[in-house]
């Protein structure tokens, strides 16, 4: 009963809010373009690749050196901060900043314990070696540790000046994109929706605005910000701070459709559907949760075959993954059928 009354003060004390910005959505497309191990199973990542050629050359350099960065959690970070809504706002409020300020934000939280030698880290962020024993404690994280290592070998100015120039070539670049317009006004009309929130049950709001994330409260986090996106497309992008989560979730597709044209979720579906393997893994799974050693073992496949196959799935909302287990989503799986003959609707 203890930790249940615990655990109901911290919901009350949430602050939840809905963020969108032009600075947002330019950012987490970078973010998206940029994941090399899922970009294959974004829905925008067709429209990339047939027009990355339009892209200049400095802003295909600047998105490779964030791939292997892994910058875009600082672009993050920063507009955390910030709450920039535009690219030129955001670029005042870096140009205040002092080397100090700039890395006490872009350093990560790791835990309480943490704390102060994350702090002391800040203090000493010319040091490449302090930096290094802060990564220690991101080794088993897929990204961060490696990302902390590449803050000590730009300096504080390289790094403000790669920020700007891929935030500003990436914006001239998707902002010449049809549809644009359409996504700005769609994310605006989100946000304004929510504009007004009730404070009284912040989780169940979480999950009916995001349309089914379920937040669990962490220890420390008094800030619950909830920003819409087009570009990262199915995919849900959860970031913590010291204080606040943040939750990047997609927008209802249904605001950026044109009358007769198919959402990517039933396209996708029928893509991830079309394939033996996936079937057979979905079978297996339906069954009941297995492990990727598992479902190796069983179909005498690549672990990497598999991952590949099963992030496919996964883009589908076919499957769900936690801890490294994967299940079957069956309310996904039984909606889906009839998603055909809501799409098709009086015409058959």
């Amino acid at each position: 009963m203890k930790q249940l009354y615990q655990s109901l003060e911290v919901i009350e004390k949430v602050n939840l809010s809905v963020e969108f910005s032009t600075v947002w959505e330019t950012i987490i497309g970078i973010s998206g373009f940029t994941h090399a191990k899922l970009r294959h199973t974004f829905i925008l990542d067709e429209q990339w690749v047939s027009e990355e050629a339009k892209m200049s050359e400095a802003l295909r350099g600047h998105l490779k050196t964030i791939e292997i960065t892994n910058f875009w959690y600082a672009l993050i970070m920063l507009q955390n901060d910030f709450s920039s809504p535009t690219i030129q706002d955001f670029s005042y409020s870096l140009a205040d900043m002092t080397a100090s300020e700039f890395y006490e934000i872009l350093l990560p939280y790791k835990n309480r314990e943490c704390e102060l030698l994350r702090r002391e880290t800040v203090r000493n962020f010319h040091d490449p070696e302090s930096l290094e024993k802060y990564a220690a404690f991101f080794k088993d994280h897929e990204y961060l540790g490696e990302y902390i290592r590449f803050l000590g070998k730009y300096s504080f100015e390289e790094i403000c000046d790669l920020l700007i120039e891929v935030l500003n070539g990436w914006y001239q670049w998707v902002s010449q994109r049809e549809g644009w317009e359409k996504w700005i006004q769609a994310l605006e009309f989100e946000q304004k929706q929510y504009r007004s929130l009730k404070v009284d049950n912040p989780i169940e709001q979480i999950e009916q605005i995001t349309n089914g994330i379920i937040y669990a409260p962490e220890p420390s986090v008094w800030k619950v910000k909830l920003v819409p996106h087009v570009s990262y497309r199915p995919w849900v992008l959860s970031i913590r701070s010291s204080e606040t989560k943040i939750f990047f979730y997609p927008i209802n597709e249904d605001c950026l459709l044109d009358t007769g044209v198919p959402s990517s979720h039933l396209i996708k579906g029928h893509k991830a559907l079309g394939d033996d393997l996936r079937l057979r893994l979905l079978y297996q799974l339906v069954k009941g949760p297995l492990s990727l050693q598992d479902l190796s073992s069983q179909f005498n496949v690549s672990k990497t075959t598999l991952h590949h196959q099963l992030s496919l799935l996964r883009a589908a909302k076919f499957v769900k993954a936690e801890k490294g287990i994967y299940y079957a989503n069956i309310n996904q799986i039984q909606t889906f059928s009839g998603l055909l003959t809501e799409y098709l609707g009086g015409q058959i």
